[in-house]
Order: C-alpha cells, then sequence, then structure tokens
C-alpha cells in the first residue's frame, strides 16, 4: 500500500521573512531565492515571455525543442530571478532558473528531447526583489506560458502547431488533448480521494492555467490581494516543488515525471492546496493560507 505523503506547509507569513532578510543586511551577497514582499506598484515588466520552438532534424530518433524564457524590468533590481516548468503529455519533463543580481533583464534557455507526439506545455515565473532602501524590499512579478502540439508520427512528417490549421491537426490536437487532460484528472482525483478532500469545495486551476486570471482575477478576489495569494504560491513552488518534493520519510524527490499540479483555492476558507503526484505515483499536498477579506 502507499503511503500518503505528509501535508506541508509552503509558506508562514511575508512579515517573518522579511524580517530574516533585514537581518541579513546589505553586505551579505545575494543568493538564488523567491521570497515575496509587497508589491511595488511602479514597477514593471517590459516584457515576459516564454517560447517552445520545434527543431527540424532528429537526432537518435528524438526530436529536440528550443525552450526559451526572457523578461525585462523597467528598471535594475536587486535580484532577478524567472524559473519555469515543462510539462509533456501533463508531466514534468524539465524545468529551468536563471538569477542575475543589479540587473533588469534575465535571458535563459534550454533544448528537451522527445520521441513521440506529445503536447508540450510550459509556465514561467518572473520575480524581480526590489530594494528601494536599507529597509524597505518590494518585488514585481509576472507569468508567461507557451504550448506546442509536436506530431512525430511515422505516417507523416515530423511538425508542430500552436492551433491546429488542418483536419489532421483538429484530430492530432483532439487526441492529445484527450489522453493528456483523462490522465492528470485521474491524478488529481485519486489525490483528493486520498486526501479526503472535496473538490466542488474549491476553486480548480491546474498550473498552466494560472495566468489566465492575472488580467481578470477569480470571482471574489481583488487584484491586489489575488496577485499576493500568487506571488506567494509561486514562493512556496519553488521551494517545495522546483528545488524538491519533500517526503513523508523526510527525502528530497525530484520533481522530474511527476504531474502537473492542481490549484485548489477556497475563497469563504482561506485555504489554497496543490495536488499533484511523484514519478511514482506518489500523492502529494502542499498547502497554504490566504487571509479572507
Amino acid at each position: 500500500m502507499k503511503r500518503k505523503h505528509l501535508i506541508h506547509i509552503l509558506i508562514g507569513s511575508a512579515g517573518l521573512f522579511l524580517t530574516w532578510w533585514l537581518l541579513v543586511g546589505e553586505n551579505q551577497p545575494a543568493r538564488e531565492s523567491i521570497i515575496f514582499f509587497p508589491l511595488n506598484e511602479k514597477a514593471q515588466y517590459q516584457s515576459a515571455n516564454t517560447l517552445l520552438t520545434l527543431n527540424d532534424k532528429k537526432v537518435n530518433d528524438s526530436y529536440e525543442v528550443n525552450w526559451k524564457i526572457s523578461s525585462v524590468l523597467d528598471q535594475d533590481a536587486y535580484l532577478r530571478q524567472d524559473i519555469g516548468f515543462l510539462y509533456f503529455n501533463g508531466r514534468l519533463k524539465a524545468k529551468m532558473s536563471e538569477w542575475e543580481q543589479n540587473t533588469d533583464r534575465i535571458v535563459e534557455e534550454e533544448t528537451a528531447q522527445g520521441k513521440e507526439s506529445s503536447l508540450l506545455q510550459t509556465i514561467s515565473f518572473h520575480y524581480s526583489e526590489i530594494h528601494e532602501n536599507e529597509e524597505t524590499y518590494t518585488s514585481a512579478q509576472s507569468m508567461s506560458e507557451d504550448q506546442l502540439y509536436v506530431i512525430d508520427s511515422n505516417f507523416s512528417p515530423l511538425s508542430s502547431f500552436r492551433k491546429p490549421d488542418t483536419s489532421s491537426e483538429e484530430e492530432w490536437k483532439s487526441i492529445l488533448d484527450k489522453v493528456t487532460g483523462q490522465q492528470l484528472q485521474y491524478n488529481w482525483e485519486k489525490a483528493m480521494k486520498e486526501f479526503k478532500i472535496n473538490g466542488k469545495e474549491y476553486l480548480q486551476i491546474p498550473l498552466i492555467k494560472l495566468p489566465e486570471y492575472t488580467s481578470s482575477p477569480p470571482e471574489g478576489f481583488q487584484p491586489e490581494q489575488w496577485n499576493e495569494l500568487v506571488g506567494n504560491l509561486w514562493e512556496g513552488l519553488y521551494k517545495n516543488y522546483f528545488l524538491g518534493i519533500r517526503t513523508s520519510a523526510g527525502n528530497i524527490a525530484d520533481p522530474i515525471d511527476s504531474s502537473m499540479p492542481l490549484i485548489l483555492i477556497g475563497p469563504k476558507t482561506g485555504n489554497v492546496l496543490v495536488l499533484l503526484t511523484t514519478k511514482e505515483g506518489e500523492p502529494v499536498l502542499l498547502q497554504q493560507k490566504f487571509p479572507v477579506q
């Protein structure tokens, strides 16, 4: 019988993190980290992009996809960091992170390999830590995403598309959407059953869909409240998913080949739950709270 993973609290309070960083002081070197600070109303991203591009030629029966993340803030930040997740048919295939100090921009690029027709989905979080003075730290954030259907068939040349233009592409889109959706739904329902969660009580958002709510937050959320929730959520995802999944045995499991997380948000209870399954199929529940207005 597979063991459940212990419920793990993602975030405490932003104030606690702020206190710790103030104690560190300006003389200490910056280090890779995503910490939610109050959002800086004056800092804006001039661009924030994630792009998938299929390379035309196969290598050792595998195709290669170029994966690029880039962003530019309208000012230099004490710390700039972008992180990204890349999923093949709902499973984490690769992750990427780059950080630099005292700059306004980040550009990072990698390649990923695949062998079968797949739905590729990627999401990035663009983060800036801004020091207005020695006592005032703020942050700026943005998200971007991309998806690509790659068709690797013995009956046609290697190809890709974002939106179908032909009946054949329509058919492939339907197949890959169905296969990916069914597998993810199975994993999420399994996890909800394990942890006795009533999904009807929550707003359910697959991680890849999170950017869709940036300009229009879910009903019941003011933009400022939603942006704070998203910032704290990504801090938790970075520490407890990107860097590794802590198991009930106290080990850190590699997130590669884990399922895409499902975000469950309870507007009335202030609960945010993150459901996923590991490579081995074990359900994982991450949890945090947000203040209910």
